[in-house]
């Protein structure tokens, strides 16, 4: 169990990429500006929760509306913090008796299951009493190019402005949990069969030139057939943050929320939501 839940760390990471290998383009990650009609502001910034060494994402448009901002929120405040991560997974991701992992798996999934397992340097094992959405996580945090210390959302921790978190870990794994097993057992196929595609840098460049289209028919790739993880872990968390993100703009504060960049797509995404609550949204990089 140690073992599994050391290897949690950043499950939840929209996911980056290795070492830099080559000559990244001019920052330009998308961000957006929210004004109420009596003043009121905000900006809303999608992050990536992993990028390669080395890669700038900083820009002169985002440390303008970062230094107007009072506040900063975001989806877990206390990332650094790996024990609560591991006591909140422990919580909510072990049921004793479950059966072994490549058999929960459709026999046409069992194949990229496998690979999976294999990349991670995992067995049944490893899992005989881990939920499936569990193991999941844990397999897709293994097999990652890179480390979530790279993130954007932890830089921005360290900035030093006051902090509200949207969520806690256990909130985010409860949500998980409540899927019924079914729904788990696709979402496991999905990580296994995303973890066998070698776009990751296209996805780190998608993030930081601002391609919303590319970020978008990622996650359309993701979850088209899972609307059940759909509802759990976007349609729901996005109509929560953008009523958190409109009060704390009533109470005359400026927050800066920076989320994954998957809550700022589509219809559903922060902006769109903001915009139908009333705010004037404009994208401004």
């Amino acid at each position: 169990m140690r073992r599994l839940l050391l290897a949690l760390a950043g499950a939840l990471a929209l996911a980056g990429c290795g070492e830099p290998a080559r000559e990244w383009p001019a920052p330009s990650p998308a961000l957006w500006e929210v004004s109420g009609r009596n003043g009121e502001k905000a900006w809303l910034f999608g992050t990536i929760h992993a990028l390669p060494n080395g890669v700038e994402w900083r820009t002169r448009a985002f440390e303008r509306a970062f230094a107007r901002s009072d506040l900063l929120m975001v989806e877990i405040g206390d990332l650094g913090d790996s024990g609560a991560a591991a006591r909140a997974f422990k919580d909510f991701a072990t049921t004793q008796g479950m059966p072994a992992l490549s058999a929960r798996a459709a026999p046409a999934d069992r194949p990229a299951v496998g690979a999976l397992m294999d990349r991670a340097g995992m067995d049944d094992a490893d899992f005989w009493d881990t939920e499936t959405w569990a193991a999941a996580l844990i397999l897709a945090n293994a097999v990652r190019e890179s480390e979530s210390g790279n993130g954007v959302d932890r830089d921005l921790l360290d900035d030093g402005k006051p902090v509200e978190a949207l969520e806690t870990f256990a909130a985010q794994f409860d949500r998980f949990d409540r899927l019924s097993e079914s729904d788990q057992r696709r979402f496991l196929a999905a990580v296994a069969r995303e973890a066998g595609r070698e776009d990751a840098e296209a996805q780190a460049e998608a993030w930081l030139t601002g391609d919303l289209d590319a970020l978008e028919r990622r996650i359309e790739r993701e979850l088209n057939a899972q609307p059940a993880l759909r509802q759990a872990l976007l349609t729901e968390r996005n109509a929560y943050f953008a009523a958190r993100v409109a009060e704390t703009m009533e109470k005359r504060r400026a927050p800066f929320v920076a989320v994954g960049a998957g809550h700022m797509l589509g219809p559903g995404g922060l902006p769109a939501q903001l915009a139908e609550r009333g705010y004037s949204v404009r994208r401004v990089q």
